[in-house]
């Protein structure tokens, strides 16, 4: 037995083409009894009635048979017109409440991060967002992108980032950052502008394609501006020049194929390592974890390569190396609160 959905207008569209159905098999019985064609010749004339395809009729017909085709077609092609508008308003009335549920969440976001471009940098840097748990949302012009995006599942706002009500829209008042890897340097100059003026404590991050825009973009606001063009020259060098030291940074930094990573660690008040030093929590043999430097959580001053009697305070991040089990270890157990 059919099992009818409980939305309205689900109901309406399998009742539709139920209808259509059965009136595709009413036409073709009355072709076969009323000309006396094979089942097949009544169901193709039936066929082209409905769908208004206009070939020539199979056979030709009397007057009873032209006007059953008649009512036939009022019929059937109303029938067809009514599932289509049905089916388009479905669909139209479903991209819509998407659309409410994705701002709704937007909405609901506070301390997250502004991505600008999600073209080829800003989809990686998206990838390593989402793999990390970190929430964002994506402002994207390109429909062709932001259906991709939908697809995700990912939070978008299509626009433009330098227009401020796409950036009201994507919640920049309570976010933690801005992230903007559009293609042209002047728009990130004024997208830059425009995000600072509407949130002053923002930090910015900019993608930079030439050298000489750098120092624009810093006087525009920018907290950090990196260039991709050379970093990826600088790093070519370097696996000629120092091929060792390349070696073990990638090993370092793509930190989704290989066995140690870098992370950054933030000592919580009441934890084990709260007011205490590397070697007074005996850490190297506790955790097996290396640690590389620690910022001053009142300063931000990092202190390289710290010494084991470094005190250690609540609220300073520890920069660690160490596998992902090592690493979850510490934070558990070194530096989140125990009662």
């Amino acid at each position: 037995m059919l099992r009818l959905s409980q939305r309205p207008e689900q109901r309406e569209l399998v009742l539709a083409s139920l209808f259509l159905t059965l009136v595709l098999t009413v036409a073709t019985i009355g072709y076969m009894v009323l000309e006396g064609w094979t089942w097949a010749e009544s169901l193709y004339m039936a066929f082209i009635t409905i769908s208004t395809i206009g070939f020539r009729e199979v056979h030709d017909m009397g007057t009873g048979g032209r006007m059953f085709t008649i009512v036939v077609g009022l019929i059937g092609i109303g029938s067809v017109a009514y599932i289509a508008t049905r089916a388009a308003q479905m669909l139209f009335a479903h991209t819509a409440l998407r659309l409410q549920t994705m701002n709704k969440q937007i909405n609901a976001l506070s301390s997250h991060f502004i991505l600008a471009g999600h073209g080829r940098i800003g989809s990686r840097i998206a990838n390593d967002l989402q793999r990390n748990g970190i929430p964002f949302v994506v402002i994207e012009m390109s429909e062709e992108r932001t259906a991709a995006l939908s697809e995700s599942n990912l939070l978008y706002v299509q626009g433009n980032a330098e227009h401020e009500d796409v950036l009201e829209k994507a919640g920049i008042d309570r976010a933690k950052g801005l992230i903007l890897t559009l293609p042209d340097d002047r728009t990130n100059v004024f997208a830059t502008l425009v995000a600072r003026e509407m949130n002053p404590d923002l930090f910015i991050l900019v993608r930079a394609d030439t050298q000489a825009n750098l120092r624009k973009l810093m006087r525009a606001g920018a907290d950090k501006v990196i260039s991709p063009y050379e970093i990826g020259a600088d790093r070519m060098a370097q696996v000629i020049l120092k091929p060792n030291v390349d070696h073990f940074l990638e090993h370092i930094l793509r930190t989704e194929s290989i066995h140690y990573m870098m992370e950054e660690v933030t000592v919580r008040e009441g934890a084990l390592l709260a007011g205490s030093s590397l070697s007074a929590a005996n850490f190297r043999q506790r955790f097996e974890a290396i640690v590389v430097g620690i910022v001053d959580a009142k300063t931000g001053e990092l202190s390289f390569n710290p010494s084991p009697d470094m005190a250690i305070h609540a609220g300073d991040t520890l920069l660690v190396m160490g596998d992902h089990a090592v690493i979850q270890t510490l934070k558990r157990e070194g530096c989140e609160a125990h009662s």
